[in-house]
């Protein structure tokens, strides 16, 4: 056999193998995409499903929301070294049952946000890193930083006979609750961290070390931060520009923000505008950044001092029930008005429905009496 024969034969071959490594990839890219099709159908299934037995599911929401509300805090009493596990199992339920509706609503780049970011990170802490405390200082800064002020900020409202509220209120209250039990409640934890031969220290971990604070309750978490929101804009502002341009029905967390603080007009839609129309996703981008390092910093004396952590705690249950409640009496009346009148104009109306009906009963008549006098 020749050589030519020979280079000829491992062309082939070479050209068979990348054939059939080609095949096999557009195989698996054919059947990820119909496992995302079918899994956002079943997601828009549900979620209709869901609105058409909506006041039911209110109810027995409000009935679950309430009975747990008194075993958590019961439970926070009797046994505070658990509450980190109800966390962990509240978050691996309920926010792939967001995503959900989410999906249905063209909501679900909010699962980007920050929030869900942290809680991530608070997850994998809890159950992988127990005992790490330079993780723990970081995730404390999280929680009762940026997360728990949102909660404040952003008017987060605990109504028990909304699912969807309660899980925001959550995502933003558990956290702080966690890191504040594992903190002051949990002689367990304090003693796991504490490494041996360092009994002389006076408190934990490393109070008396006021820089080490600063860098784990601060300037780590900052660096933390800046990651997510290079990531953030690079997903929603670069990769996925031209699906948000097309469909404005999709929301983020900006088009969210902007469109209510253009509407009221306030002290947010102003300071968005300071450097003009053009650029107000990157002032919502530095008013953000200012905002972290506000809170991220206040997380120091936070963690310092029981009594202030224990102020801060009741300040962050108090603002999100009393938002309940002005929602409850203020917001959610006129939603019933809204949605009664989106009924009224759908459905036909009994009179309009007589008349419609009377003419085509006259035109019967007229037919008989013809086909009478033909006959």
């Amino acid at each position: 056999m020749s050589s030519s024969e020979e280079v000829g034969e491992d062309m082939n071959v070479n050209w068979d193998s990348s054939g059939t490594v080609n095949r096999r990839f557009k195989d698996r890219a054919e059947k990820v995409a119909k496992t995302k099709e079918m899994l956002s159908k079943q997601a828009v299934k549900i979620a209709k499903q869901a609105e058409e037995h909506e006041s039911f599911i209110n109810k027995v929401t409000h009935l679950l929301g309430v009975l747990g509300f008194g075993g958590f805090c019961f439970l926070l009493g009797a046994r505070p070294q658990d509450i980190p596990y109800v966390y962990c199992l509240f978050y691996v339920t309920f926010v792939p049952l967001r995503w959900i509706y989410y999906r249905f609503k063209k909501w679900h780049y909010y699962l980007l946000d920050f929030c869900y970011y942290a809680n991530t990170i608070f997850l994998v802490d809890l159950l992988l890193y127990p005992r790490n405390e330079k993780f723990f200082l970081v995730c404390f800064s999280f929680a009762e930083g940026p997360l728990a002020w949102a909660l404040i900020v952003w008017r987060c409202s605990l109504v028990f006979s909304s699912v969807d509220k309660i899980i925001s209120v959550l995502i933003h209250l558990l956290p702080g609750i966690v890191f504040f039990t594992i903190r002051w409640w949990n002689p367990a934890t304090f003693e796991a961290m504490r490494p041996e031969g360092t009994s002389h220290r006076l408190s934990w971990p490393y109070v008396e070390d006021k820089s080490y604070l600063w860098t784990w309750l601060f300037v780590v978490p900052l660096a933390a931060y800046t990651l997510w929101q290079v990531l953030y804009f690079l997903i929603v502002n670069v990769l996925r520009r031209q699906r948000l341009l097309r469909d404005p029905e999709v929301m983020t967390s900006y088009r969210e923000l902007s469109k209510k603080a253009q509407k009221a007009n306030n002290v947010w839609w102003r300071l968005s505008g300071l450097l003009g129309d053009q650029n107000r996703l990157l002032m919502y981008i530095l008013l953000q950044a200012m905002f972290t390092v506000a809170t991220m910093a206040l997380t120091v004396p936070i963690f310092l001092s029981y009594r202030f952590h224990v102020i801060f705690q009741i300040l962050k249950v108090s603002a999100s029930v009393w938002n309940g409640g002005s929602f409850l009496l203020e917001v959610m009346p006129r939603q019933v008005i809204v949605k009664e009148k989106k009924k009224t104009e759908i459905r036909p109306h009994p009179e309009l429905q007589t008349q419609q009906d009377q003419p085509s009963a006259s035109m019967e008549t007229a037919t008989n009496e013809n086909k009478t006098s033909h006959e």
